[in-house]
């Protein structure tokens, strides 16, 4: 049981990055067909939809949209790219942007919450691992409930954002996204974009379930 156990865990943690990765791949092939590179796609994007104070730059921090700088960052390979990959990736980040104009709830909780989770991940850490500890020093009854309540909701701050993550995501890539490449791509490219988006989804599907499974984990620690 516990091997089978394990190979769930690693299949859950790894198999849709590897999947990501790899139909990433397979449809960043260039495309003379297309008129435009990925960034050259975002900027027209926005430019049509009126969405002003948004600009495309070039980036090695990976794909994504910064709504405090009000910034779609593209990938080298995206933002020069003339790929599926290239422009579905940069429609999706531009969905992103499109969410931030409409005032999209999700996004601008999940906004708020990642500078918080960031910092309580960090502390729940230090709180996990010291609170056996603080409590042989401290003797007090309760305390080191208290302690781990604090790591605990530390942690789940970090399993809160991950969940809020994914309707995000997911209304970039298939509310905001996908209807703008139909009129921009060929019809027989679209199952490809799909593909494309479908596998980026479950790789924050993945880091959401990571992020609970660690917080479990670190509950079954502690009760031993």
């Amino acid at each position: 049981m516990l091997v089978i156990a394990v190979i769930l865990l690693l299949a859950i943690f790894l198999l849709p990055n590897v999947w990501a990765r790899w139909v990433l791949r397979r449809h960043a092939r260039g495309r003379d067909d297309y008129p435009g590179t990925g960034a050259e796609l975002a900027d027209h994007l926005l430019r049509r939809l009126g969405i002003e104070g948004v600009r495309v730059e070039r980036t090695d921090q990976g794909d994504h949209y910064d709504p405090e700088a009000q910034r779609v960052r593209l990938s080298p390979s995206v933002h020069d790219g003339r790929s599926l990959t290239a422009v579905t990736v940069a429609a999706h980040e531009v969905g992103h942007a499109i969410q931030h104009h409409n005032g999209y709830a999700p996004l601008l909780a999940r906004s708020r919450l990642v500078a918080v989770a960031q910092k309580a991940e960090r502390l729940g850490a230090l709180l996990m691992m010291a609170a056996p500890f603080l409590f042989l020093l401290t003797r007090l009854p309760g305390g080191l409930a208290i302690v781990v309540a604090a790591a605990v909701v530390s942690f789940g701050t970090a399993a809160l954002v991950h969940l809020v993550t994914l309707p995000v995501e997911f209304d970039a890539s298939f509310q905001r996204a996908l209807p703008l490449l139909k009129e921009y791509i060929p019809p027989y490219d679209m199952p490809g974009a799909r593909h494309v988006l479908t596998a980026c989804a479950f790789t924050y599907v993945a880091a959401s379930l990571a992020s609970i499974l660690n917080l479990g984990r670190w509950l079954v620690i502690l009760r031993r």
